[in-house]
């Protein structure tokens, strides 16, 4: 049986109030529907709606994932918001 390769995810969304929430997955427009529309959606969420993505690296498995969520979770709103802003400037940056 041949495995197949999953690529997970870790993101950050900006919530309509600004708070910014942390997560993995390896699906990130299923997610991203989940926190917006069901019950599957992280409690978080229940006081302040997501608004956007605003981050998104990639790991190559679960456990590599789960470690860089718990670092990203563990910056101050400060450092996320560095995070989130030099990777907006690479994105720039290699569009040019």
């Amino acid at each position: 049986m041949i495995k197949k390769k999953t690529k997970w995810t870790i993101y950050i969304i900006e919530t309509q109030s600004g708070k910014y929430y942390t997560g993995i997955t390896i699906d990130m427009a299923r997610r991203f529907s989940e926190h917006l529309n069901s019950s599957k959606g992280a409690k978080f969420f229940n006081t302040s709606l997501p608004k956007s993505i605003v981050y998104v690296e990639y790991a190559k498995n679960r456990s590599m994932a789960q470690i860089r969520e718990a670092v990203i979770k563990k910056m101050s709103r400060a450092q996320k918001h560095a995070l989130i802003t030099l990777n907006r400037e690479k994105k720039i940056e290699s569009v040019n």
